[in-house]
């Protein structure tokens, strides 16, 4: 079997279980509800998706944690199996991947692009595209974390901790270090370190690209004007963009190598 056909292979049957999920159903019909009734009570197409940034930043990286780490504890049996057969573990790993990422990144696009759509509150194109975009990426940035700390904690109990944590870190403790570092050194010019602690961040770079999208930067407190200039344009855009899909390449590459050196 060729490696191609072996990644499509396994790409199907996790995509199969994963679709078939109660967990991703109830996930897309939470953002198709929580959609809708921004949608209806929320004053406008573009005042709904401004309202659903915050849930997004939060609540996607949460799901893809969580649920991925489980899952792949779960699917282990599944992984020691297909490797018995001559299949290359990079088509495994990929196969893993993708039938992880895809039917999240799906339901998140419909539950989200589909209330839109049936309301006719299409007049922000542009933000839309973005938000199911950021959303998508934050996806595949994280679903490749959940890999990396399914492969590398071998305890069930363990791993969903450290996903937990790793959510905390960044959709919560980091913005309060952040903040706590501009008070600390408000004395001083800090808007090319605030842009470095942005860009380590996914969740802090996935928000400012949004809010600088929906033209809302002074939410973003007095390096909002500054942040803007860097990335208002469109090569600002393309930085952001760039910088969540090496967000998705990183913990991606070490998951591979971790799966291809463990002992299963």
């Amino acid at each position: 079997m060729s490696r191609f056909a072996a990644l499509g292979r396994v790409a199907r049957c996790q995509l199969r279980d994963v679709a078939r999920s109660r967990w991703v159903i109830a996930y897309a019909l939470f953002f198709a509800a929580i959609t809708d009734a921004l949608i209806r009570f929320g004053g406008g197409g573009e005042r709904a998706m401004l309202s659903l940034v915050d849930i997004v930043l939060f609540v996607v990286p949460l799901v893809t944690l969580v649920f991925g780490t489980t899952y792949l504890y779960n699917a282990r049996e599944f992984v020691e199996l297909i490797l018995a057969q001559p299949v290359r573990r990079g088509a495994v790993f990929g196969g893993l991947y993708l039938g992880l990422a895809v039917p999240l990144s799906l339901g998140f696009a419909a539950g989200v692009g589909l209330p839109f759509l049936f309301h006719g509150a299409t007049d922000a194109y542009a933000q839309l595209g973005a938000l199911v975009g950021v959303g998508v990426l934050l996806t595949l940035v994280f679903s490749a974390v959940a890999l990396l700390i399914a492969i590398r904690a071998d305890d069930r109990l363990r791993g969903v901790a450290l996903a937990i944590g790793a959510w905390l870190l960044m959709a919560v403790v980091y913005d309060g270090l952040v903040l706590l570092a501009v008070s600390l050194f408000a004395d001083y010019p800090l808007e090319r370190p605030l842009l470095a602690a942005m860009l380590a961040n996914p969740v802090d770079l996935a928000r400012v690209a949004l809010l600088l999208r929906f033209d809302t930067a002074a939410l973003l407190g007095y390096t909002g004007a500054v942040l803007r200039q860097v990335l208002g344009g469109p090569a600002g855009m393309l930085l952001a963009l760039g910088a969540l899909v090496l967000w998705a390449v990183a913990p991606l590459a070490l998951a591979a190598r971790a799966f291809a050196r463990r002992d299963f």
